[in-house]
């Protein structure tokens, strides 16, 4: 019975409104979404650093299970399960989450040293384990040339040459696609070029003794440099002496002395390789 002077009695659904189904529906698309780019985000940098599934696995301590869970997108990944699978990637759980290029760092890994360091041999080997081009910086100034490197040296002089090389440096770099780049011996001398590698690269120094430089040459099948040159071996000593202290400012320093091309590569390859971490439960 109704009390006297009271007003109509409202009705209460237990449903949500129009407009909370509406948040709701948002909140969960945005989930989705995070969720996708993350999953699309991880696969990409497992490529880029060359890892199977089971390596990262190895080095997060998660699952192969779960991480197909998380690469394809549907991983409700806790907060510190993220931590652990940034720092596998050797990158941050913001920049995981942000999907930006930037925050992860340099994508292009560049191979400094002297002829016969390696540079080219490795570097091919490198960019097919990672799944990534391989580029050669001096062919790049040959094809905006139109010359070889003798005949651009002989022809315009090494000031030329050094202008093409950051120009060219500059094209590559500008890519937003990861890759392994062979730079030449003596970029190092040109400080401003130099300066701009370490900035937006990787920079490895393929470190080796001279007698190991001048034997790879001469196994290349170059023996020009012996036969112009009777004192070619000081002169390369001296030129090695004088750039090692440029050389040794790369991010990473790999010691191919008397390594075969296989353990010189695996050798490489650890040295970039993000640090592995204990397992840990997915909890």
């Amino acid at each position: 019975m109704l009390a006297v002077g009271a007003g109509p009695v409202k009705h209460y659904s237990a449903l949500p409104s129009k407009g909370v189904r509406s948040i709701v529906r948002e909140a969960m698309t945005l989930d989705e979404a995070l969720l996708q780019a993350l999953g699309r985000r991880c696969r990409e940098l497992r490529g880029l650093r060359g890892l199977t599934l089971r390596a990262l696995a190895a080095r997060s301590g998660l699952s192969p299970r779960f991480l197909v869970q998380v690469e394809g997108g549907h991983g409700n990944i806790s907060v510190r399960n993220l931590a652990h699978l940034a720092e596998a990637l050797g990158t941050t759980p913001a920049a995981l989450l942000q999907g930006d290029e930037a925050a992860d760092g340099p994508h292009v890994i560049a191979l400094l040293g002297l002829r016969g360091a390696g540079k080219s041999s490795l570097g091919r080997r490198l960019a097919r384990r990672r799944r990534v081009p391989f580029v050669e910086l001096d062919r790049r100034v040959e094809e905006t040339a139109g010359l070889t490197l003798q005949e651009i040296f002989a022809l315009h002089g090494e000031d030329y040459f050094r202008r093409l090389e950051r120009e060219a440096l500059e094209r590559i770099l500008a890519q937003t696609q990861p890759l392994v780049l062979a730079t030449g011996g003596g970029l190092v001398t040109s400080s401003e070029t130099f300066e701009l590698l370490r900035r937006k690269a990787v920079t490895v120094w393929l470190r080796a003794r001279p007698e190991d430089h001048w034997n790879r040459v001469l196994q290349q099948g170059d023996r020009r440099p012996m036969e112009a040159h009777p004192e070619a071996m000081a002169e390369l000593r001296r030129l090695l002496a004088a750039r090692e202290p440029l050389y040794a400012l790369a991010s990473h320093v790999v010691d191919t002395s008397r390594l075969d091309v296989d353990a010189a590569l695996d050798a490489l390859d650890a040295s970039l390789a993000p640090r592995a971490t204990p397992a840990r439960s997915e909890a």
